[in-house]
């Protein structure tokens, strides 16, 4: 199955004897705009207009847990996470279909997190909003409670130890900026640099450049294969917090390949005084 829809098949499906879930889940790491402004609200780019029928999902407090030992973004509670699904209509038997602004990251993340969770139809709406050629609506839909129950289990996932012996028995991509990788800069977390053995692969080159639509599957399946991914037993990715690289794991999927994902993934890792860091270019 495709993991993304077109703005296209969105409009045809929704008009369908079988429309699909829609969630908004508009989201951003950095605050927008200039130094000193308010951090990016999607609860307020929901109210000011979103995809007709669309429920909003605050990835925050309803796709991660607390930060803590689990990174800045660990997983969320699933009784949490099924409470909200539940509220946005989310039912086992119904297609679901998730979007952000643009950039993809948080709709991948939703994505990731209801495969993962058991939930077995569940796209992402390619170019987000952004992508999206018809009307906006300020109504917050009536909705029929859902009856998804999170069962955990239908994607693989990575802890930091897994995360260390796949980056040397089979292939760990690291989904940040190649400056983040190599510790030349590190805006975020407590150390930069990257996990022994890793490889860069930003989520950024994903997409088509000046866009924010994914590439081909042609042209995934051949970069993912320059990195090595067609000759690895087992492919896993991390990022910073656990969003991109879910960005990354739909990007791999989109070329038929599987992926893990380490959650925790960077700040996480370098939280922990004991575990070993690497810098520069050079995976080691």
């Amino acid at each position: 199955m495709n993991p993304l829809i077109t703005a296209t098949e969105l409009h045809r499906e929704s008009a369908g004897p079988r429309p699909p879930v829609l969630l908004d889940v508009r989201w951003q790491l950095t605050p927008a705009g200039p130094a000193g402004a308010a951090p990016f609200d999607g609860r307020a780019a929901y109210a000011a207009g979103h995809i007709p029928g669309a429920v909003y999902i605050d990835l925050d407090s309803e796709l991660a847990g607390p930060p803590g030992r689990g990174g800045r973004h660990p997983l969320p509670d699933m009784d949490v996470f099924g409470v909200a699904m539940r509220r946005a209509g989310v039912s086992d038997g119904a297609p679901v279909v998730v979007y952000d602004g643009g950039q993809g990251w948080a709709a991948a993340r939703a994505w990731w997190l209801l495969r993962w969770a058991g939930h077995p139809d569940v796209r992402v709406l390619d170019g987000g909003l952004a992508a999206w050629n018809g009307p906006l609506s300020t109504d917050v839909p009536p909705t029929a409670p859902g009856d998804f129950t999170p069962v955990p289990g239908s994607l693989p996932l990575l802890d930091a130890d897994g995360a260390a012996a796949l980056a040397r028995s089979g292939l760990l991509l690291d989904a940040r900026a190649a400056e983040r990788y190599r510790g030349d800069v590190e805006p975020i977390d407590p150390v930069g640099g990257h996990i022994p053995g890793a490889v860069s692969a930003p989520t950024t080159e994903n997409v088509s450049e000046g866009a924010t639509t994914f590439l081909s599957r042609g042209e995934l399946a051949a970069r993912f294969k320059r990195l090595g991914a067609e000759d690895a037993r087992e492919v896993g990715v991390y990022c910073g917090s656990g969003v991109s690289g879910a960005h990354e794991v739909l990007a791999l999927a989109i070329a038929g390949i599987p992926a893990a994902l380490y959650a925790g993934s960077w700040s996480q890792w370098s939280s922990d005084p004991t575990r070993p860091v690497a810098t520069g270019s050079d995976p080691q």
